[in-house]
């Protein structure tokens, strides 16, 4: 049997011990018929051995009861509290084709780490060490008996020099076991010692040995560990072509600890060095930043070459948490031999990672600089910069070509071995693909190009005036671009009254720069419809939200004029756009939260999937899983009319296995009396500087079954579906217990209920458990929809006082989401 934690430890020797008291209990007394066959002794005796036995056997009955109530409430906790693993950086985040590289994954939670799961082909991961720092307390203990060793060793060893004159200790006093322990206690220490500047988040470590086949897809990859209490969260990991040149793993100054390896091992004290480092050209570079550090690589280059440094550093972990702005803030500086500055960067474009363009003066040394910008810095803000004399795309035009068709592209950039690409369109009605580059060093930086089944036209200058406009028949997409500073582009199309006409920008969300606004106005000039910002949450990776959406109805028959120009008044060849105006175009996107699913087999968990609606769009869409189930089961897989946000259940099968699944979920819907199918795509909420929430997408949706449940709770089954809560009212159903009856072992509980939704009431009797439901009519409305979760917690937590709120409670399990509904009808309840 294997235990995640000391907790869990302590819990089962407690249910040990209880055990074998219980036992011993019992073996000294004589059991009721061994006294009752005595001579004299009969079931109807009221002699001292009768009583004794009576008493005997309600103690016992007690004692029972005691231990059997204690071993429920440590396995409940135990099945309640295990913590999720967590991986805060991968480093280095990188690897090259063809090579085996060392790379330390920092988190916390990692107890028996023993797995590591890379995404794709060609690729595989081997845990070697797990490292987890010990507490202060055992620290101290180590220490002091390391203290205590040295001082008999040196006692001993003065002894030695008295009676020999030798610099050995004396064999009586100190013995080899005496070394051996000595010297284990100091590997111990200098190995796990705590660190109180460290982040706690980061401190244990998992070093693997990452192989990378030779002909591995080039790209993005996530890793995921596997530890004793499920898979980690997914990080990336890139698979490039060039050398990578990496930094060691840098660890925050831990001072208690440098103390004591000075004094006993003679070594100095370990911590981030701001050294030089030399590397040729092309190359990857792999660092850390720690506080108010800076890492400086020095490289020769030649007259006139044309130098790029691509640097990745929120591209790899794209929020923090407990930072601000919300990511690793990373900057560039390129300086000559002399220390003279001659470039620097700190972004590029509206994207937070920095692009340095360094054209060669003259030839000789010069240094590359990286720092976080705000001088900020700890274990996860990890960087990885290609360098060189690479290809580099800075702009596309255009940014989107029609399904199935060719579309001939303009390039820009550095270093580009063509300024033209031809490209045949996938079929597909809708997709965001990738334009690159080839060459024969490396392939260049990855461009999105926007593929729609729509009509296509370019702009066509001039048109920056009403009575310039160009004129559009809707559906169609306009590619174009605001060239020059303050420039303005105009376009005319006819419509009919009350139809609906939507007006996309989408630039931002393709790599533009633009900051986009679009009007609406009739012929006369009265603006019809204005926006400069739309939030699309299906882009998670964009915090300044800057492509404008209208979705209007049109006032009158007649011709309209569409403008687009940029909010900072800003343009050039790099402002490129892709105008949509067409009728609405329903659609959906969908989310599921976690990416990382850690159950026991045979146990029910809460999912959150959300739907991402367009143009309008707000049908019923079904969830199911798609593909091999593998013995799974959705619960509640239905998103209700308008709601974009439900919480579902996932059921696993009853049998433990040994490597994690690979799920997918489609949603479907009828859209324009047609079926529209919708992959789920996998993502974790991050959070972002505190405050702010994004759905982060991830590759694969992974289930780890993570052995058996600690408690097998009945299988409840509702009488009716779906529960019907009468506004203002309440309700009361009932579950089936099956065969099992649990007594009044476990409650159960909502668990994040819609507002103005509560549990009032919950009962067990006859093979059944009884709920009452009740809705306020104030925080609720008729006709909302979705799913309740109940919780199963252990029964007979402390009631609240008077004026104080429930105490929650952790659950021991959750049953299969339950659909409901909010009715205008008389209160009911259901058999």
């Amino acid at each position: 049997m294997a235990f995640t934690d000391f907790n869990e430890r302590l819990c089962f020797a407690t249910v040990i011990r209880l055990r074998l008291c219980h036992a011993a209990r019992f073996a000294a007394v004589p059991r009721s018929r061994d006294l009752c066959s005595k001579p004299g002794v009969g079931h109807g005796s009221c002699s001292d051995f009768g009583l004794l036995d009576r008493r005997t056997v309600l103690g016992g009955m007690r004692t029972w009861l005691a231990i059997h109530a204690i071993v429920f409430l440590c396995v409940c906790t135990l099945y309640a509290q295990n913590p999720q693993p967590h991986i805060g950086y991968v480093y280095p985040a990188g690897g090259q084709r063809g090579k085996t590289t060392l790379v330390t994954v920092g988190g916390q939670f990692l107890d028996g780490a023993t797995n590591a799961y890379v995404s794709g082909k060609g690729i595989s991961a081997k845990v070697i060490e797990l490292v987890k720092p010990m507490s202060m307390g055992q620290f101290n203990t180590l220490r002091d008996k390391f203290l205590e060793l040295q001082q008999r060793k040196q006692a001993a060893m003065r002894r030695g020099q008295r009676q020999g004159g030798a610099q050995t200790p004396s064999t009586n006093q100190w013995t080899a076991e005496d070394e051996k322990t000595l010297t284990d206690i100091r590997e111990q220490i200098l190995k796990y010692a705590p660190n109180r500047q460290a982040t706690p988040a980061l401190a244990e470590t998992v070093k693997l040995e990452v192989t990378i086949d030779p002909d591995a897809d080039l790209g993005d990859r996530e890793i995921r560990l596997g530890t004793r209490g499920g898979l980690t969260n997914p990080l990336k990991f890139c698979v490039g072509v060039l050398e990578e040149t990496s930094k060691p793993h840098a660890t925050p100054p831990n001072p208690a600890l440098d103390r004591f390896r000075e004094r006993f091992t003679r070594a100095t004290a370990l911590g981030q060095t701001n050294t030089e480092l030399r590397i040729a050209l092309p190359t990857v570079l792999n660092g850390q930043i720690l506080a108010g550090g800076v890492d400086r690589f020095r490289f020769s280059a030649r007259r006139g070459q044309r130098l790029v440094f691509v640097a990745q550093a929120r591209a790899l972990i794209p929020y923090l948490a407990d930072a601000v702005p919300g990511w690793f803030q990373s900057a560039l500086a390129v300086y000559d031999a002399k220390g003279r500055e001659q470039a620097y960067c700190d972004d590029f474009q509206f994207n937070p990672d920095p692009v340095l363009f360094f054209e060669v003066p003259a030839t000789g040394d010069y240094f590359l600089e990286v720092k976080d910008a705000l001088y900020r810095g700890r274990e996860d803000f990890v960087y990885r910069i290609q360098a060189g004399e690479l290809p580099f795309i800075t702009s596309i035009f255009p940014i989107g070509g029609r399904s199935g068709e060719q579309t001939t592209i303009q390039l820009d950039g550095w270093n580009l071995p063509v300024t033209t690409l031809t490209r045949t369109n996938s079929t597909t009605t809708a997709a965001v693909e990738s334009i690159r580059l080839d060459t024969v060093k490396c392939q260049s930086n990855s461009m999105p190009f926007d593929v729609a089944d729509l009509p296509e036209c370019l702009e066509a200058e001039p048109n920056d005036i009403a009575n310039m406009a160009q004129q559009i028949v809707q559906p169609t997409i306009v590619n174009g671009r605001i060239g020059t500073p303050g420039d303005r582009d105009m376009f005319r199309f006819r419509g009919k009254a009350a139809d609906k006409v939507v007006i996309e920008v989408r630039a931002r969300r393709l790599n533009s720069p633009l900051d986009s606004v679009v009007e609406l106005r009739e012929l006369s000039g009265a603006v019809v419809a204005r926006n400069d910002d739309s939030a699309d949450k299906s882009a998670a990776l964009i915090t300044h939200h800057a492509d404008s959406y209208i979705i209007t109805a049109l006032p009158s028959d007649g011709d309209y004029l569409v403008s687009i120009t940029d909010a900072q008044q800003r343009g050039g060849t790099e402002y490129v756009y892709r105008l949509r105006v067409s009728p609405p175009r329903p659609d959906f996107s969908m989310r599921v939260v976690p990416s990382s699913v850690n159950m026991r087999a045979g146990t029910t968990l809460p999912l959150a999937v959300y739907a991402l609606r367009r143009d309008g769009f707000d049908g019923e869409i079904t969830l199911k899983i798609s593909g091999e189930t593998h013995g799974f089961k959705l619960g509640g897989g239905r998103i209700p009319v308008g709601t974009d946000q439900v919480r579902v259940t996932l059921t696993a099968p009853p049998n433990p296995v040994t490597d994690p699944i690979n799920l997918t979920i489609d949603g479907l819907a009828i859209i324009g009396g047609k079926p529209v199918a919708r992959a789920v795509v996998p993502a974790d909420d991050m959070m972002q500087a505190f405050a702010y929430h994004h759905l982060v997408p991830a590759q694969e949706l992974k289930v780890a079954l993570i052995g058996r449940p600690a408690i097998r709770l009945p299988p409840l089954s509702l009488t009716s579906e779906p529960v019907k809560i009468p506004l203002g009212g309440t309700t009361r159903t009932r579950f089936n217990l099956g065969t099992r009856n649990p007594g009044n072992r476990f409650e159960l509980e909502l668990d994040e209920p819609p507002e103005g939704v509560e549990l009032t009431s919950f009962s067990i009797s006859d093979g059944t458990a009884e709920i009452s439901l009740k809705c306020d009519g104030s925080k609720a409305k008729a006709g909302l929809k979705g799913n309740l979760i109940f919780k199963v917690v252990p029964a007979g937590g402390q009631a609240p006082r008077s004026g104080q709120a429930a105490q929650r409670r952790s659950a021991i399990g959750y049953l299969p989401a339950v659909p409901f509904e909010i009715t205008d009808s008389a209160p009911l309840a259901l058999w």
